[in-house]
């Protein structure tokens, strides 16, 4: 086999439970080096009230399980995905633990960590650095969704007015604006060189400990200003033309909010404004736009007949929405090189359970493996922070670690 044939590190990564590798693509024709500069992109979607695992999680494993009713919506891409099962954090807490779907850290117990709770999207972010006008789109549906945390534990508030995303993506600031702006951030930047200078001088007086707490101010610090610099080098170009209406500000169903945030993601990845987006679906998503009872006492099922359907009903619909989603994904021939993280920080509401959370994985041009169940056993359980490991060297990162992970995602560990 050639060079220009060969599979780089980046392309093929040992140790994942996948073949990780590029589909097909025109341009491996050209030699490696081509192949490396298409860019990958990450999408995390959680719901914060989980998914009721017997409407999740198939009875047989392979790839000839029987769908269940969650599943059922996501036929057409059955073999573009991966369901696990027995996978989890082990965190406690409820809905205290969500939090930590992707970063396997509560916020409380982050201190001894070196990128304290920084969820799998900012870490993803940090590859990308200033090569798209966003690091990350975060969106979220209604307030209170606390999926995303820098690397500095500092919680990322999603966006939930799609207008406002829209505006954002498509929408050119008027010049007046924009000086506005440039002078902030200048502003901003100021204050920050002069904290920067007096925390350094401040460092020679403090004893190991003090030393380590300026470290982490120190830290919060070079965040904000990695960000700054990132609105500096892009205040000034066009945003790319939108190919759909302008989005109005107007009262709207949460049920369609769904929909059109997972349009607008689509339209940020295909047109590069970003490489990295996110969606939560929060625990006050309206579910009498359904025509069902309210959502939290609906997770709060106790094994009832009739809530457990109306679960169904919820758990299908999100479902469907990630299905269209990928479809899209797939007509602008982005999905091989696209990875989506669906699940939740929470598996069985009624019990508050963090345990064998619903996990799943579509595209990224895996070899994907249809339902894979992972041992069950807690001396040889898998944390899922590995399969976030995995996650971030498919986009690229030469991590070695990632929050509680003990090594990538091993098939050695899965059987």
């Amino acid at each position: 086999m050639n060079k220009t044939n060969s599979l780089s590190r980046r392309r093929f990564l040992q140790g994942t439970g996948f073949a990780l590798t590029l589909p097909a693509f025109e341009s491996l024709t050209v030699g490696a080096a081509s192949a490396e500069k298409t860019p990958r992109r990450l999408v995390c979607v959680g719901n914060h009230l989980g998914f009721y695992p017997g409407n999740f999680f198939p009875q047989n494993a392979g790839r000839d399980y029987v769908a269940t009713s969650t599943l059922k919506p996501l036929e057409a891409h059955r073999n573009d995905l991966t369901v696990f099962s027995n996978l989890d954090h082990e965190l406690n807490g409820g809905h205290a633990a969500v939090q930590g779907f992707l970063t396997s850290i509560k916020k409380e117990e982050s201190s001894g960590f070196p990128e304290k709770n920084m969820s799998l999207d900012q870490a993803a972010a940090e590859q990308v650095g200033s090569d798209t006008r966003f690091p990350t789109i975060n969106t979220g549906i209604v307030n209170g969704t606390d999926m995303c945390w820098t690397r500095a534990g500092v919680h990322v508030p999603p966006v939930n007015n799609p207008a406002k995303l829209f505006r954002a993506l498509f929408v050119n600031s008027p010049q007046e604006a924009r000086t506005v702006e440039r002078a902030r951030l200048q502003h901003r930047g100021s204050v920050l060189d002069a904290l920067r200078d007096s925390a350094s001088a401040l460092n020679l007086t403090l004893n190991a400990e003090d030393r380590s707490k300026l470290d982490q101010y120190l830290t919060s610090v070079r965040d904000v200003e990695r960000r700054l610099q990132m609105s500096k080098e892009w205040l000034d170009r066009p945003k790319p033309k939108s190919p759909i209406a302008e989005v109005q500000d107007e009262e709207r169903q949460h049920v369609d909010e769904v929909a059109l945030f997972y349009d607008l993601m689509a339209l940020a990845l295909q047109t590069d404004s970003t490489r990295i987006a996110t969606l939560e679906t929060g625990m006050g998503f309206r579910t009498s736009e359904l025509d069902l009872d309210g959502y939290h006492g609906i997770s709060h099922h106790g094994k009832a007949p009739g809530r457990i359907d109306q679960l169904r009903i919820i758990e299908s619909f999100l479902s469907t929405k990630l299905s269209n989603f990928i479809a899209r994904l797939k007509e602008a021939q982005i999905f091989d090189n696209t990875l989506i993280v669906f699940g939740s920080g929470m598996s069985d509401a009624s019990s508050h359970s963090n345990r064998n959370l619903p996990v799943l994985l579509a595209g990224g041009g895996l070899e994907h493996r249809g339902h894979l169940v992972c041992p069950s056993d807690q001396d040889q359980r898998v944390p899922l922070a590995n399969l976030w490991l995995s996650v971030l060297q498919w986009f690229g990162s030469e991590a070695s670690r990632f929050g509680r992970s003990t090594g990538t995602f091993s098939p050695m560990k899965i059987g």
